[in-house]
């Protein structure tokens, strides 16, 4: 005779728990609440799932998330097209954004590769006059800086980073709007 269990339920508290920041007692309280508490907000939030992630794409220009070829933020002509601010991931033009403090364009740098330097090569040559770098505070992305800054130095631009407002070895996504915000806008040349 089969034994019957909470295999259902156990596999909803194994899938919460593998999201970031979630342990398993916050996936069990979740999973309780959404199966027993809210059942029509867990399909709803089951649905947006299911949806953005069939939806969500990465912009062909920048790298940014998009639901198109290219993101609003490249595709918004009043945005200052000199500018360009290079981001470790996606989640970072999330986290500048939400500061209102840049309104110029980015470009995410995931991996240090031959084709993302050639894309970003292909950006610079348009209309940058300026390179910001916004990447956590390391040494390691302190040689990151220097290794782009080579890379581009045919180039005529001016190289600055965001000021030392966000501690060092804290992601961005956790540094606070305000902080950002001054560390955008009291960014120092290189």
């Amino acid at each position: 005779m089969k034994k019957r269990g909470l295999e259902k339920l156990n596999n909803l508290i194994d899938a919460l728990s593998s999201l970031p920041t979630v342990g398993k007692k916050s996936a069990l309280r979740y999973a309780y609440h959404m199966v027993l508490n809210d059942s029509f907000s867990a399909i709803k939030l089951a649905h947006a799932i299911e949806s953005a992630v069939a939806s969500i794409t990465k912009c062909s220009r920048c790298g940014g998330l998009s639901e198109d070829e290219i993101c609003d933020i490249c595709y918004d002509e009043s945005r200052d097209r000199t500018r360009l601010c290079i981001v470790e991931n996606a989640k970072d033009i999330f986290v500048i954004e939400e500061g209102g403090v840049y309104d110029g364009n980015y470009f995410v740098l995931e991996n240090l590769d031959n084709d993302q330097i050639d894309r970003l090569k292909e950006i610079v040559q348009d209309e940058i006059k300026e390179v910001i770098f916004a990447f956590t505070p390391s040494l390691a992305n302190d040689g990151v800086i220097l290794f782009i800054e080579d890379q581009l130095r045919e180039y005529d631009l001016v190289f600055t980073k965001i000021a030392q407002g966000v501690p060092t070895g804290v992601q961005l996504e956790n540094v606070d709007t305000l902080s950002l915000s001054k560390a955008l806008s009291q960014r120092v040349k290189i």
